[in-house]
């Protein structure tokens, strides 16, 4: 058997049809489709811990920013020193627990644009990635709360709940934008992305709906599907370039353990499930011999082509007492917290409950540029440049040129591996970022703002050129974290998995389920695709009959939108 790393493990003596390497947002729905016949069995390895129903930082959907940063719910990864950020290291949260990063994400529900889809499917062998062949599983996974229609799901096990948008912040703001000259739009995640609306959260009652909750707790009754949390995966095992088994660690002993399969699929994400396919042998060869990998299949894609989506928040002062900011000072936390077990108060939103989608670019024929809105003016890390009522946008650009790479410092499977993104580095991804900045104080400048605006305070009025502009977001931008496409699907000799199958290239028993496989990112948040990547899988996986291609249509850009849309 191939690999090394971990040493020599103990054999637990059992086989599983299938084992999941990571319990988050793919794995969760794998584990109930793929155990969804009593005749399989089915193991899930999860590094992280459980997501205890008890725990408010997970559950409570205010709460989400503080798990951000802490050891017991997040990896807590750092890139390598990006050159055109200032050198910085930029921080990427990643989740810890069943779930995933749904269990410590903002909630924000997003498709991406129907193009994302056709882009996919101009590659050959990935037709079946067109729009058409995404939306019966878009569906299909869904229950909108808005309602089904032509394009939305109302039966599948992840609840969505539409953003009430009720702080008078949030109607200022959608005003605003068409005062600016933009649209608004019925729903992002239907006919038409382009334009302004009320966003669509998973959370349902004021609690946090994540994969976990939607996919995996109802099925883990189920006597063939076993989950292991707190189980480090360090390796594929194969014989000759088939998958047979994985080998893991439980705590922070030497001591590994050892478990065979009739197949192996790896849902670690865009940063774990290359870590793991180099550490197993299966990767770029230099890179292998240099960290002393024994290589099962050189393939040089993987790792590569990691792309990701940066933002700004662009904050204001606000002269009326309307904003959330002063209600969730410290000492009314344990206040909150009481309201929100009695299903009420501000802790029952994740307050991402409007936002849109523009093109700053007449040129391109989707948006590139993502707009969120918060009536507060927060960062992630807890600090207030605004003391008192304030409130902000996030925008950054959505079709970004870097493109990046994931890469192994070592055999060691606990050694974060080397991150790098290269934001900012082309020509096109700087202009992109003046208009985005631009974009959103020509929003945020209008009238609808007037009774509302005292004063700019990030960037502030000091930083208007251009080498300003671009000096402030090298300083202060931040990941949206949606790390993606780092074993890109594709035919191509830097493919890492077969559209037809997500089975990785040159090896038999191994696919890869998750952000990973996206040949490019989707515009907006990912964990939308990524569920749908999934669902999608698990028929792949299993040999079903696909989901019959779903002709709806589409917003394109200069088309007269259909009659009823906003």
């Amino acid at each position: 058997m191939s690999g090394m790393g971990m040493g020599m493990g103990r054999g637990t003596g059992k086989h599983y049809d299938f084992v999941i390497v990571g319990g988050g947002s793919a794995g969760c729905v794998l584990a109930r489709r793929l155990s969804a016949d009593p005749s399989r069995r089915v193991l899930v390895l999860e590094a992280g811990r459980s997501d205890s129903w008890w725990d408010v930082f997970v559950h409570m959907p205010a709460a989400f920013a503080f798990p951000i940063g802490s050891r017991y719910y997040d990896w807590r990864y750092e890139s390598e020193p990006e050159p055109q950020m200032a050198g910085r290291r930029i921080y990427h949260a990643r989740g810890k627990m069943l779930g995933g990063s749904s269990s410590i994400n903002g909630m924000i529900f997003q498709r991406g644009n129907p193009l994302d889809y056709e882009r996919w499917a101009q590659e050959s062998g990935s037709e079946s990635w067109g729009y058409a062949g995404c939306l019966p599983y878009f569906k299909r996974m869904e229950t909108c709360g808005a309602g089904p229609d032509s394009w939305r799901g109302g039966d599948g096990p992840l609840v969505l709940e539409r953003g009430p948008a009720r702080n008078p912040l949030f109607q200022a703001f959608l005003d605003a934008a068409q005062q600016a000259g933009y649209p608004l739009t019925d729903d992002v995640n239907g006919y038409r992305q382009e334009g302004f609306a009320r966003f669509d959260r998973n959370l349902t009652r004021g609690r946090r709906w994540s994969a976990s909750r939607a996919y995996l707790h109802p099925v883990r009754g189920r006597p063939n599907l076993e989950v292991c949390v707190g189980a480090h995966a360090g390796r594929i095992l194969f014989e000759g370039n088939r998958a047979v088994g994985v080998e893991y660690a439980r705590g922070r002993g030497p001591e590994t353990e050892r478990v065979t399969a009739g197949e192996v699929i790896s849902c670690g994400g865009a940063f774990n499930s290359p870590q793991l396919l180099q550490l197993s042998g299966v990767g770029p060869a230099d890179l292998l011999a240099e960290c002393g990998v024994g290589v099962v299949a050189d393939l040089p894609g993987v790792g590569e082509n990691l792309q990701d989506h940066l933002e700004v928040y662009l904050q204001h002062a606000c002269r009326k007492p309307v904003s959330l900011t002063p209600a969730l000072t410290f000492w009314r936390r344990p206040f909150i917290g009481a309201q929100w077990l009695l299903s009420r108060g501000p802790g029952m939103s994740n307050h991402f409950e409007a936002g849109g989608f523009v093109r700053g670019n007449p040129e391109v024929e989707e948006p590139d540029l993502m707009f969120h809105f918060l009536p507060l003016a927060v960062r992630y890390d807890g600090s207030r440049p605004v003391a008192g009522h304030g409130y902000q946008v996030h925008v950054g650009p959505m079709l970004a040129e870097a493109r990046g790479s994931v890469r192994i410092r070592s055999a060691d499977p606990r050694e974060h591996p080397s991150l790098r993104f290269d934001y900012l580095a082309t020509e096109r991804d700087r202009a992109d970022w003046l208009t985005a900045v631009r974009t959103a104080r020509e929003i945020l400048g209008q009238p609808a703002f007037a009774g509302f605006d005292a004063g700019e305070r990030s960037p502030g009025p000091d930083v208007e050129s251009d080498a300003e502009i671009l000096d402030w977001v090298a300083r202060d931008a931040e990941t949206a974290l949606h790390p993606s496409c780092t074993c890109r699907m594709g035919l191509g000799p830097d493919a890492v998995t077969d559209p037809a199958s997500l089975r990785v290239h040159g090896t038999e028993g191994l696919r890869v389920v998750d952000a990973s496989v996206m040949p490019s990112i989707t515009n907006g948040n990912i964990y939308a695709p990524v569920m749908m990547i999934a669902e999608k899988a698990a028929d792949l996986v299993l040999g079903n009959t696909p989901l019959p291609p779903d002709p709806a249509p589409f917003y394109r850009a200069g088309e007269a939108p259909l009659a009823g849309d906003t």
